[in-house]
């Protein structure tokens, strides 16, 4: 199965994020469009872009892209609760069709300031309940003409969506990312994404998933197309190993000495997968071959808590150990972005894209 590998972008008004010393530019149309300019020209197939209430709203910036690039894919993330399902498959379909096929959404379920945008009747404990719900009735109003559904969280009648999905006639629509550790997350992704995204965990606890996942989607009927797998990491490479964690040892003791990641909720610190994360630290310093844990003990969250380490061919051999798990989709990152880009792009993709050595 052919791999995929997208970047990383902000997404926030603020400097400084995950480090980035960059002073200039941030939220500016130019500032985002030059990182996925450069994501183009360096192998990288497209980007995550960063979300999150109190940032710039990530389907419009994901729309200005599309229009200034020629093969960038955007990776939307999308709210249910923050967007109703069909007003969602409307606005999704129709950046689909003038991309001619280039986006790409990752649905998110972990709790956001939902006083700030209004998703307040409603049992945050129910979440992906709704969320399942949400993807059903979106990829219905995908394919399907004068929808009628009554759900327990969203209702609409004889709904149609004009404009299908680009390719729609071949079966096709923009890939469903999902994430989630928890197990009520995991029946979800097991019978309704496309691609279940998992964060910096160890090559046996990946494992461990992909086969209690795969076991999921027989025993709950998945009706789609075979669930696929991604990781979503922070990969720091240098032109040598010693050179990569003396940066990277360098990097942390910043960080610890700062404040973290202003953008890090106290949501998210709740999350079962991010827990699942900040745990790791306690089974040592690193793990594997090359993942670095310390970074989860002095503010690094998310896909910031723990990193890949090393030279390019270092961080090669730890990604294709993935790949062997079923790992197809991966979305990579360090900072400052645009450097990052470059020499990850060079360095790392054009490793990952030969065959392997062994």
């Amino acid at each position: 199965m052919s791999q995929e590998f997208l970047w990383y972008i902000p997404n926030t008004v603020e400097p400084g994020h995950r480090g980035d010393d960059t002073t200039d530019g941030w939220g500016s149309l130019d500032f985002s469009t030059d990182l996925a300019r450069t994501a183009e020209d360096h192998g990288w197939g497209g980007a995550l872009i960063g979300t999150g209430w109190g940032r710039p709203d990530t389907f419009t910036v994901a729309t200005a892209l599309a229009a200034r690039t020629t093969t960038f894919q955007p990776l939307v993330a999308a709210r249910p609760g923050y967007w109703q399902p069909a007003h969602f498959a409307s606005a999704a379909a129709t950046l689909d069709q003038l991309s001619q096929g280039r986006l790409l959404i990752n649905i998110v379920s972990g709790l956001d300031d939902v006083e700030a945008y209004g998703d307040v009747e409603f049992d945050p404990a129910r979440r992906y309940d709704r969320t399942k719900e949400f993807l059903r009735l979106v990829r219905r109003l995908w394919t399907e003409e004068n929808v009628t559904f009554r759900g327990e969280f969203f209702r609409v009648e004889n709904s149609t969506v004009s404009q299908r999905p680009y390719g729609a006639e071949h079966g096709l629509h923009p890939r469903l990312y999902f994430g989630g550790a928890s197990a009520a997350a995991e029946r979800v992704s097991a019978t309704e994404a496309d691609v279940q995204l998992f964060w910096g965990e160890p090559l046996d606890d990946i494992a461990g998933r992909v086969d209690r996942l795969k076991a999921l989607t027989d025993s709950l009927g998945r009706e789609h197309a075979p669930l696929e797998f991604g990781l979503r990491i922070t990969t720091l490479i240098r032109d040598t190993t010693e050179e990569a964690w003396r940066d990277a040892e360098e990097k942390v003791a910043k960080m610890a000495a700062g404040t973290g990641d202003p953008l890090l909720s106290n949501h998210r610190w709740r999350a079962v997968g991010q827990q699942r994360l900040f745990d790791l630290a306690q089974r040592g310093e690193v793990l594997d071959s090359c993942l670095y844990t310390t970074p989860g003990k002095v503010g690094g969250g998310g896909a910031g808590t723990t990193w890949l380490v090393g030279s390019a061919a270092d961080v090669a051999a730890a990604l294709r150990k993935y790949g062997e798990l079923g790992i197809t989709h991966f979305i990579l990152s360090d900072t400052p972005y645009k450097q990052e880009i470059i020499r990850i792009g060079d360095q790392l993709l054009d490793l990952l894209r030969q065959p392997d050595p062994a």
